[in-house]
């Protein structure tokens, strides 16, 4: 583990993000710093599709979708 120096504006806004999120500050950098790294390692991807792989990955076990009105 080390310090990580970030910009004081970027701060800011993970601080914003985690109290939206119900996460730490360190867990919400830590969530956009891992989306990150997956979205460049694989770029076709969308951040539901990242999303969706690492909880099944996690072997969380997802509510379908409420299918749309016709």
């Amino acid at each position: 583990m080390g310090i990580v120096k970030i910009d004081e504006h970027l701060h800011d806004e993970v601080r914003r993000a985690s109290t939206v999120m119900c996460r730490s500050i360190n867990a919400q950098a830590e969530f956009w710093l891992k989306i990150g790294m997956l979205a460049e390692a694989n770029p076709t991807l969308s951040f539901i599709d990242i999303v969706q792989s690492q909880m099944a990955a996690a072997q969380v076990r997802l509510a379908p979708a409420p299918e749309a009105d016709a």
